[in-house]
C-alpha cells in the first residue's frame, strides 16, 4: 500500500481548515469522559458567576492559542516523532477547548470576540519556534505548559468554591498540561533562554487581560 506524500499546498490547506474548525467550529476531540459531567451547576450570585464565565473566557482563549502554537509547530517540525507529538497534544488540548466553550454557555456568557488573532499570532510563533529547531520547539511547550499550569492554579483560587463544575474541568486540564510539559521535556525540550520566558509571560498577559473582557 502506497503511502500519499503531502504537498506543500495540500499540507497549507489542511492547516487553514484545521484554523477554521477550531475557531469556529467543532475541532476533532479524544471523545473522553467531562470532568464535570456528574456534577450539578450551584446557585451562584451574579458576582462569582461574571468571575467564573471571565476566567474561563481566558481559558478558552488560551486553548485557542494552544492550538494555533502546535500546529504552528508540527508544520515545521524537523523529525516525525516530534510532528506526532504536537499533533496528539492539540488533539488533547481540542478537549479542553470543548470544555471551556461549554462552560462559557453554561454561565451564559461568550469565548473571546479575538480568537481568530490568537489563533492566527499563536501559529505564527510555533512555526518560528519549529524553524529553529525541533529541541527549542519542544522547550518551547514545556514553557508554555509551566506558565499555563501558572494560570489555571490562579484561577481555581479565584473561583467560587461552590462552582464546583469550573473547579473540576480546570483541575484535569491543568493534569494535562503538566503531562504534555512532561512528555516534550522527556523528547528533547531544551531550556529557553530568560529573556524568551520574560517575553512569553508578557504576551501571555496581555492576552489575559484582553480576553477578560473582548
Amino acid at each position: 500500500m502506497t503511502t500519499r506524500k503531502y504537498s506543500l499546498l495540500d499540507k497549507g490547506i489542511t492547516h487553514i481548515d484545521y484554523g477554521i474548525r477550531t475557531v469556529f467550529g467543532n475541532p476533532p476531540v479524544t471523545n473522553r469522559p467531562h470532568p464535570a459531567e456528574n456534577i450539578e451547576d450551584a446557585n451562584l450570585n451574579a458576582k462569582e458567576q461574571q468571575l467564573s464565565a471571565r476566567l474561563m473566557r481566558i481559558n478558552h482563549a488560551g486553548e485557542v492559542s494552544a492550538q494555533g502554537l502546535y500546529q504552528g509547530q508540527a508544520l515545521t517540525a524537523k523529525l516525525p516523532q516530534v510532528r506526532e507529538k504536537m499533533q496528539q497534544a492539540a488533539l488533547e488540548e481540542n478537549d479542553h477547548l470543548l470544555w471551556c466553550e461549554q462552560r462559557c454557555k453554561e454561565l451564559d456568557s461568550r469565548t473571546s470576540i479575538l480568537s481568530p488573532f490568537w489563533y492566527t499570532g499563536s501559529f505564527t510563533i510555533g512555526a518560528l519556534a519549529g524553524l529553529a529547531g525541533d529541541k527549542w520547539s519542544l522547550g518551547f511547550i514545556v514553557e508554555t505548559e509551566h506558565q499555563v499550569i501558572k494560570h489555571l492554579d490562579k484561577h481555581l483560587q479565584q473561583i467560587s468554591p461552590l462552582d464546583k463544575k469550573t473547579h473540576a474541568i480546570l483541575q484535569q486540564m491543568k493534569e494535562d498540561e503538566a503531562h504534555h510539559a512532561t512528555t516534550a521535556l522527556q523528547a528533547g525540550g531544551e531550556k529557553l533562554p530568560l529573556a524568551v520566558k520574560i517575553l512569553m509571560k508578557a504576551t501571555s498577559k496581555i492576552m489575559t487581560q484582553t480576553a477578560k473582557y473582548i
